[in-house]
């Protein structure tokens, strides 16, 4: 049977833009992390018969008989969504999923507070999750959660309806996953990737300590507002300033060409599979580098990150047990992948019971489906990665500046159709009146 399904994803996993198009439009919602967990949603659902619309982000209550005429299904994967500074956003969605007749299918929603799962801290939002969550379980049989936080806090609100599924980023492969050391320890020369939350400030020491201590040491942003500075420089009110954590042009990561940004999870995770060792803050950087059979690491500084790190028995520390003269030779000796490999089917086999209960198929289950995104994958021709424009050849920075050019003078087009649009209006508007009062005497 032929299944049409809306997806809620930035972009789909074949959608190719450019840097700069990315950076004006938005088009890793944020965070480039984003697109890892929404394309392995993509893929996973993905069966011969299922036929997938990303949403762009987009909610317009106005679209819901549309959604409901076109769509068999919304699908929603989402992060750390159940957070204070998302409230309007999920109010919003809530709004348009009252409004659907259809089914709505949530792929893992993760609530943020700190470690401890503060639950005062969540009380301000108590009332706007529970609509969600309501209109969620009016149309699904479950609610998918990333980890035992988030189920914790719903069961807080009345719901039992809760499954732990945790993130369809780590079942990229389906139930293949095996992450190997290459080597017995870590040497100063070897291939380290950082991530960073530039709002997590302990990180700065950590930043410094490694960038001396590992020449080959390599940061991989992952917001927007970084993926700017790469391709601008530094924004108006950041030139001239410095920053003990690689955010402004100054910073020696960036003068010495050590950064590397991907606006598509494919180059990304081919880029960190030649590395030794990933770590860091960013959950989804640690992913990325695990799906790409690369040992990751994460420090983990709020629910959200460590709920993921529990269920999937990632290799962590809580933020605040990571010491400033950290190595990262030392967490690669600590790091054992053991119980997360070997748990990895049963966690696979869960995903599957709930995209079973939800009426949805996987592309695994012939094998050819999942074979055949593979090989679109490897047909596409993603864009590389985003360096330090300082380090930027001369013909791609001219590429960049006729894209500039072009799409200025793009815009100015558009402005001057708007001002004749609003100019003829306002003639409507002025002469009609008149007009009309003469003929209807």
């Amino acid at each position: 049977m032929h299944q049409r399904i809306l997806m809620r994803a930035k972009k789909g996993p074949f959608d190719v833009y450019s840097p700069e198009e990315t950076f004006e439009s938005n088009w890793i919602g944020e965070n480039n992390g984003n697109l890892v967990f929404s394309h392995a949603a993509h893929k996973l659902l993905r069966t011969a018969t299922a036929e997938i619309t990303s949403t762009e982000f987009k909610i317009d209550l106005r679209d819901a008989d549309k959604i409901n005429e076109q769509f068999d299904v919304y699908v929603i994967p989402l992060a750390n969504a159940f957070r204070r500074s998302y409230a309007h956003r999920i109010v919003t969605m809530t709004k348009l999923i009252e409004r659907l007749k259809i089914p709505v299918v949530v792929l893992g929603v993760g609530v943020q507070t700190d470690v401890k799962g503060d639950r005062e801290y969540l009380r301000p939002i108590d009332d706007v999750v529970s609509r969600f969550v309501r209109a969620v379980l009016d149309r699904s049989h479950s609610i998918g959660v990333r980890g035992e936080i988030t189920e914790s806090y719903l069961r807080t609100l009345g719901f039992s309806a809760v499954d732990v599924i945790g993130c369809p980023s780590m079942f990229l492969h389906g139930d293949s996953l095996r992450v190997e050391k290459r080597k017995e320890t870590l040497e100063p020369h070897d291939r380290v990737a950082l991530t960073i939350s530039p709002y997590v400030k302990s990180m700065a020491k950590v930043v410094t300590a490694h960038h001396q201590r590992y020449p080959n040491l390599r940061y991989l942003p992952q917001d927007l507002k970084t993926l700017g500075t790469l391709l601008y420089g530094d924004a108006p009110e950041d030139r001239g300033k410095k920053s003990a954590i690689p955010i402004h042009t100054s910073h020696p990561l960036f003068t010495e060409d050590k950064v590397r940004m991907f606006v598509d999870p494919w180059t990304w995770m081919d880029y960190l599979s030649g590395f030794d060792f990933a770590f860091g803050t960013r959950i989804h950087g640690t992913i990325t580098a695990l799906i790409a059979g690369t040992p990751g690491y994460l420090f983990a500084h709020d629910s959200r990150t460590l709920e993921l790190a529990r269920y999937f028995d990632i290799p962590h520390r809580v933020m605040k047990d990571v010491s400033a003269d950290v190595d990262a030779a030392d967490l690669y000796a600590e790091a054992d992948y053991t119980a997360m490999n070997n748990g990895h089917k049963a966690r696979y086999e869960t995903m599957l019971a709930f995209l079973a209960k939800h009426d949805l198929g996987h592309a695994f289950a012939d094998g050819e489906s999942a074979t055949r995104f593979d090989e679109q994958v490897r047909a596409t021709t993603f864009p590389p990665a985003v360096r330090p424009a300082g380090a930027t050849d001369a013909d791609m920075l001219l590429e960049r500046v006729r894209w500039l050019r072009d799409r200025n003078q793009e815009l100015r087009g558009e402005v001057e159709t708007l001002q004749e649009q609003q100019l003829r209006a306002r003639v409507k508007r002025v002469v009609g009146g008149p007009v009309r009062r003469i003929l209807n005497r």
